[in-house]
């Protein structure tokens, strides 16, 4: 999170930068109302001689007919507009909420775990999901209303104009008094809306938050005081909220007044014409001109009557692009996903194993103290290493590195490539990363070991959780692998959460293993096991293992070890071994 403040001008920026993306649906979305405005002066236009012909030339219906019809057609076709332009505003905006969220979630991804630690997710899950449908309001109906305030009434008075000098004035004079009160009344509406957004934001943070620690707080006694801290944080969003719908309110208020007193003009104009008590005009008032001029005047201020409907949307928008720059620090611009390539039938297959290799490496723990200083390490392709150390002396922080989980600085490279210039896909595909505390979600088993391969059959699952020894403990289950399992492996031991794990990898066709700990919470039997399993799958790749255990250093290729922050060659435990009982003998 930052408190660096984003200046407005920037926010609206950004937020119109986005509405461009949109492309042809927003062109369209602006332009359909704008046609239907045009139609809407030939309707006024041809209702008003009805009018007129039925009055003064005492027309019939039949010669009435056509001329009905024609409204008739008008009305139609405006109708159809507005139900089209309202479909493709929806979607426009639909399209770029799904395309913001998508950037957002990779934004929030590529700054890796170490940033998402610190930050709260619960006001980042709001940022991706609550900010960003605020911004719906404004692509789905402020810029169309925009759009239609800021021609339509100047379009309608210069109409107005040959037709009628002084009502056209009307309408130039009264209608811009409307924008002016409005933007008054938007000034308090977009403070009130930020508040309303960082409220909203420290309210889902501060929930998930109390979720995720419902234990330790009913353990403590404390479930009470946070229920009512809860409730008491939400009436103050409930108070916040209802404060941006009063102003919103206010401002539709002071459009309607105006709006009245622009019409009332007219109307009393054309009437006092009408009965000759004005005489401005050079010619005589038609009734036909002076139908389409009261025609006209509500149709004038709708444009504006329906901007300030929406314009809390705007202020709305403003605050969700000021919070989820809060959040992320910045606000990310849409880019276009690259195009899947498709791999010829052909193609050579990738190798099996890659080379690693780390020289001048600096990693940095979260709270700035350095855990490893100027290492080197090289691992060739195919190889199988151990790393060896005490806890916390930087194990799982160097593997985090190598998976790019982690900022270091200094160079790694893979097979010859830096690490930060390997497409993420490509990355994810080839270097499998297993850690201390793997996620187990809610569902079953075979679910749980199916993430490592989605599209994985039966069989398949079934092979891989061999493998890794699940079936040791799911074949005496009454439903095997099948059976449920609740959130981050809620009736499973750590043993048996850490096979699972395995079973996902061994899912997947990675050239390059990190485990860290992967026999941890396992007997000696079921460790030599899993083993067994672990080195079948590895044989022809590289594979680098965090480990206290000697046992599985013994069967490593090459042990390093952690110290003082350089990463030194070990003595092989095997080979110690072997050394230790000849000179016993």
């Amino acid at each position: 999170m930052t408190d660096t403040p984003l200046s407005e001008r920037d926010r609206s920026r950004w937020i119109t930068r986005l509405y461009r993306q949109a492309g042809g649906a927003a062109v369209l979305a602006l332009a359909l109302p704008l046609l239907s405005g045009a139609l809407l002066l030939a309707q006024a236009w041809v209702l008003a001689d009805v009018i007129h012909r039925t009055v003064i030339e005492g027309a019939g219906l039949t010669q009435l007919v056509p001329s009905i019809l024609v409204v008739g057609g008008l009305i139609g076709a405006r109708a159809a507009l507005a139900v089209l332009s309202e479909i493709i505003s929806v979607r426009a905006s639909e399209g770029l909420k799904a395309r913001l969220r998508r950037e957002l979630l990779h934004t929030v991804l590529a700054r890796g775990p170490v940033w998402t630690a610190r930050q709260s997710s619960g006001a980042l899950s709001t940022a991706l999901v609550e900010q960003v449908e605020a911004l719906d309001g404004f692509f789905a109906r402020y810029m169309p209303a925009m759009v239609q305030a800021g021609v339509l009434p100047l379009a309608f008075a210069i109409v107005a104009f040959p037709i009628d000098w002084v009502v056209a004035l009307l309408f130039l004079f009264t209608a811009p008094l409307i924008p002016v009160f409005m933007a008054l009344a938007g000034w308090g509406a977009e403070s009130a809306s930020k508040a309303q957004a960082q409220a909203l934001s420290r309210l889902t943070g501060r929930f998930a938050d109390r979720l995720r620690g419902i234990v330790t707080l009913k353990l403590f006694g404390r479930e009470a005081a946070e229920t009512d801290d809860i409730f008491n944080a939400s009436e103050e969003l409930r108070l916040r909220s209802m404060r941006v719908m009063r102003i919103a309110f206010l401002s539709s208020a002071v459009l309607e007044f105006f709006a009245a007193l622009g019409v009332a003009g007219v109307a009393l104009y054309v009437g006092l014409t009408f009965l000759d008590l004005v005489s401005l005009r050079g010619s005589e008032l038609t009734l036909q001109a002076g139908l389409f001029c009261l025609l006209m005047a509500p149709e004038v201020y709708q444009p504006l009557r329906l901007m300030a409907a929406h314009y809390h949307d705007r202020a709305s928008a403003k605050a969700a692009a000021g919070e989820i720059a809060r959040q992320l620090g910045d606000l990310p611009e849409l880019t276009t996903a690259p195009e899947a390539q498709a791999v010829p039938v052909n193609a050579p297959a990738q190798r099996r194993s890659m080379s690693l290799s780390a020289e001048s490496l600096t990693i940095a723990s979260p709270d700035e103290q350095r855990v490893i200083t100027e290492a080197a390490l090289k691992v060739p392709a195919g190889a199988h290493y151990a790393i060896l150390g005490m806890s916390g002396i930087g194990k799982s922080t160097l593997l985090e590195a190598f998976a790019r989980l982690r900022p270091f600085e200094g160079t790694v490279l893979l097979d010859g490539i830096p690490l930060a210039a390997v497409p993420e896909g490509k990355l994810r595909q080839r270097v499998a990363m297993l850690g201390q505390r793997p996620r187990i979600f809610a569902g079953t088993v075979a679910d749980n070991i199916r993430l490592g391969c989605a599209d994985a059959d039966n069989a398949a699952v079934r092979r891989a959780a061999e493998r890794a020894k699940v079936t040791a403990f799911t074949d005496a289950l009454p439903f095997g692998l099948d059976t449920l399992v609740g959130e981050n492996g809620l009736g499973l031991s750590g043993g048996e959460v850490q096979r699972l794990a395995l079973a996902r990898i061994y899912l997947r066709d990675p050239a390059l293993i990190l485990l860290d700990e992967p026999t941890a919470h396992l007997d000696a039997q079921t460790e030599s096991q899993v083993l067994d399993g672990l080195l079948d799958f590895a044989a022809g790749r590289t594979l680098l293992v965090a480990t206290h255990s000697h046992a599985v250093a013994e069967r490593m290729d090459k042990v390093f070890r952690i110290a003082g922050g350089s990463i030194l060659a070990a003595p092989h435990p095997a080979r110690t071994a072997l050394v230790s009982r000849k000179g016993a003998a």
